[in-house]
Order: C-alpha cells, then sequence, then structure tokens
C-alpha cells in the first residue's frame, strides 16, 4: 500500500516505516512541525518517501494514518480526498488525556468511521472515546542491540522539554535520584534543566539531542535508567533502554507496571523508594546487570517490531477492504 502518515513522534514512525509498505511522509520548505519529512537523526529504510503537500495531490494514497486532529483538514486539503470518506484513515493516539484523566472526550469520539488506535491499554481505558471503533496496538521496537556495560556508576534517562512539561516528565523528582547516583539526561530541550532545579554539574549532567545510536551507546554505559514520568503513554526510549540491557527504576504510573516486571528493575509510587533503589543498583554493578539481562528479555517479547508491524498490517487490510 501507499501510506500517508506524518513524522509526529520520531521513534514510533521508525518502526512504522519499517514495514512492507511505502510510507508517504509530508515535507514542507521549513520541515516545520506538519511536514518534517523523513528523520534526520534515526535510520529510515528507503520506502519512506518525502512529498511536498503540492505533489501529494497527485499521490496515489491508498490509506492516511491520522496522529493529531488537525491533519484530517490538512489531508483533505492537501489530498483533495476526506480522510474516513473518500479514503480509508486510521488515528493512532500517542498521549494521554491532557484534561480530567478519566473523563475527557477524545476528538475522534463522534466518528464511527475512522478506527481509533491506542498504543496501550491503559490510554484505552483513560480515554473516552464514544463512537469511534478502538483498538490497541502495542509498541513494537528496532532493536538497539543489547550494548549495556554499566561502565559508568551513574543513573540514565532521556526526556525531552523537561522544563515545560515538568509534571508530567517527573522532573521535580530528579534531585532525589540525583542524590542517590549522579545523573544524566539525554533529549531535546533539556540544557536548562540543572539550572531550573538547582543542580550543580557534579550531580546533573545534560547530553543535548544525540544522534540515536550515539545517544544509546551514552546510555548504555550508566548503569540504570530512571523513568519518572508522571503521565505519559509510555515512553519508547524506556522500551530501547530495557532492550539495550539498563536495569529500570520507574515510577508506578501509567503502563510502566506493565512494561517492567519485578525482575527487570524497581517500580514505585514513593520516590524515595525509588531514590532507594538507584542508591542499591549503582553500588551493584552484579545485580543491575542481572536485571539488565531479565529487561532486555521482557522487553523483547513483548515489544517486538515483528508483531507491531503484523498487527498494522492487519489493521491496514480491514481498513481497505
Amino acid at each position: 500500500m501507499r501510506v500517508l502518515t506524518w513524522h509526529v513522534h520520531g521513534s514510533w514512525t521508525t518502526s512504522f516505516v519499517h514495514g512492507d509498505h511505502t510510507y508517504v511522509v509530508p515535507r514542507t520548505p521549513r520541515r516545520d512541525a506538519d511536514g518534517r519529512g523523513r528523520a534526520r537523526t534515526f535510520p529510515w529504510p528507503d520506502n519512506a518517501v518525502e512529498r511536498s503537500p503540492a505533489e501529494l495531490r497527485a499521490e496515489p494514497v491508498d490509506v492516511v494514518v491520522l496522529q493529531r486532529p488537525h491533519e484530517i483538514e490538512l489531508a483533505e486539503r492537501w489530498l483533495g480526498r476526506r480522510p474516513g470518506v473518500d479514503v480509508p484513515a486510521v488515528y493512532v493516539e500517542h498521549d494521554t488525556p491532557r484534561g480530567p484523566a478519566a473523563a475527557t472526550r477524545h476528538p475522534m469520539a463522534d466518528r464511527a468511521d475512522i478506527p481509533l488506535v491506542h498504543v496501550t491499554h491503559f490510554n484505552e481505558v483513560f480515554w473516552e472515546s464514544g463512537a469511534a471503533p478502538t483498538r490497541v496496538i502495542e509498541h513494537g521496537i528496532v532493536d538497539p542491540g543489547h550494548h549495556y556495560t554499566g561502565d559508568l556508576d551513574r543513573a540514565g534517562m532521556v526526556v525531552n522539554e523537561p522544563v515545560r512539561r515538568a509534571r508530567i516528565t517527573g522532573s521535580d523528582l530528579l534531585p532525589a535520584f540525583a542524590a542517590a547516583a549522579p545523573l544524566d539526561v539525554f533529549g531535546m530541550g533539556v540544557r536548562g534543566l540543572p539550572d531550573h532545579l538547582g543542580l550543580p554539574a557534579g550531580r546533573m549532567r545534560v547530553h543535548e539531542d544525540l544522534p540515536q545510536h550515539a545517544m544509546h551507546r551514552e546510555l548504555a554505559a550508566r548503569r540504570v535508567y530512571v523513568h519518572p514520568y508522571r503521565w505519559t503513554s509510555l515512553g519508547l526510549a524506556l522500551l530501547e533502554a530495557m532492550q539495550l540491557g539498563m536495569p529500570v527504576v520507574a515510577l508506578a504510573a501509567t503502563e510502566a507496571v506493565e512494561a517492567v516486571p519485578a525482575d527487570a528493575g524497581v517500580v514505585s509510587t514513593r520516590p524515595d523508594v525509588l531514590a532507594d533503589a538507584v542508591r542499591e543498583l549503582v553500588a551493584d554493578p552484579g545485580r543491575a546487570k542481572e536485571m539488565g539481562r531479565a529487561a532486555r528479555a521482557a522487553a523483547l517479547r513483548r515489544y517486538p517490531l515483528e508483531r507491531f508491524l503484523a498487527a498494522w498490517d492487519e489493521l491496514l487490510q480491514e481498513v481497505t477492504g
């Protein structure tokens, strides 16, 4: 098939375009949020092709994969066809509700013609989806390989915009972790985080927007992975860290309780328990390595790329008839 989709969430799209279809990705002159085109920091296969909005009018698209409400209007304007009416469409919901946790109505709730795909079971339970037909296709990721060494007695985490999204990402919990072990933070918009939290360089270092392969190499040298998110669907960086072979210390929120089994790390709602776990794992390389092996096995078992792509193939065949 020829599948139109936007480059919104880099890691998810990287997995998605590894299927057997042609993935048409809009590219605008400024490569803004509605037209980023192909990834420039992730390795994408050649079957992900860029098209300008003008070129899309002549593009024989078989199905549209939507990820944001305004993409319905964009697709109609750029393709000259209405998603769900003139061309089959599905909508992927990556995030937890941003309004009242259990009562927020999804933007697709009134549309029975566009299936709503949640990336976690937690999302499906919490969004009020109305008439929209729903299903869950759990994440599947490109295996980064077992690169864990844990040579550095430091903790690591990956986060984007931790100052603006402080409560969501659990940034306010980081001083307790940084007190337990020096903390390295990787991601976009992380430069101002130590000053925002009042942490000296000796307790927190930040690494701004490294290429994915370089970030994986650096992350895997840290002893333990920290996941303090309060309200996120399920960070793909967590799954990547697990497949790297890292032990996990995670806040027991949203889907993390399903993703991290007991032998792969420590999951709790208590920050003091989590900080103690960071301290203990950093001090015990043998235990950390053993937990990391269990984390990798669990992530490979539950979040393989092949299962993810097969589930998407099934759905795309279904909606296109």
